[in-house]
């Protein structure tokens, strides 16, 4: 029997594949002891830090993440329809998230409702009417423009980043920081005390770069 573990869950809705590992949570960590903790953060603000463009700001790769993300949630039976425009600015989403929790780690009924006004439905995530409907909807405990509402999400932004996560979803069990849909069977195994990562770990991360651009 394994102690219970607090899986800290740093998400931005901009994602599918934020939204669809968010859906397949409950099946991937089934049987395991477990805490699990939402912390919204800005995403933008992690590419601006590591000096990157997002996956849909680059030709080709844009395309591809579409056709990527429907083609998995078609394999995973979820409903995904992509929003109106994507990017987007997730802003109000966030603060709205932040907004509903006096710690600012948004429930998973929350989240979830959330990422569905995004990812189902096809309409614009940004509508300013939609987006009236849904905070009306959730009751934030404060208004999502609150000063410390703003500031929360720039903390949990700068806490991700201090804790080497780059992208979104990222999942942070211990010192350990699984990224993507497809880190989940990943977690899963560390979580089930795989062996592998009493060294293989650490190993993976002494690889010498051999070139710097």
């Amino acid at each position: 029997m394994y102690a219970m573990k607090t899986i800290t869950c740093y998400l931005d809705f901009i994602s599918p594949y934020a939204y669809l590992a968010f859906e397949a949570l409950p099946k991937s960590l089934m049987g395991v002891s477990h805490r699990m903790v939402y912390k919204p953060v800005l995403f933008a603000a992690m590419l601006k830090h590591h000096g990157q463009l997002g996956p849909a700001e680059i030709a080709g790769k844009r395309e591809w993440t579409y056709r990527q993300v429907v083609w998995q949630a078609k394999q995973q039976g979820i409903q995904l329809d992509m929003p109106q425009s994507h990017p987007f600015n997730p802003l109000a989403l966030l603060r709205l998230a932040v907004a509903c929790s006096a710690e600012g780690e948004p429930n998973r009924y929350v989240c979830e409702t959330i990422f569905k006004h995004v990812w189902q439905g096809g309409a614009a995530a940004d509508d300013v009417a939609r987006l009236q409907a849904l905070t009306q909807q959730l009751a934030p405990q404060c208004s999502v423009d609150a000063p410390e509402v703003k500031e929360q999400l720039k903390a949990n932004t700068e806490e991700a980043i201090a804790c080497g996560v780059f992208g979104v979803p990222t999942f942070c069990v211990d010192d350990k920081a699984f990224w993507g849909l497809d880190a989940l069977p990943m977690m899963r195994a560390y979580l089930d005390g795989d062996q592998w990562f009493d060294a293989g770990w650490d190993a993976a991360a002494s690889i010498q770069q051999g070139v710097k651009r």
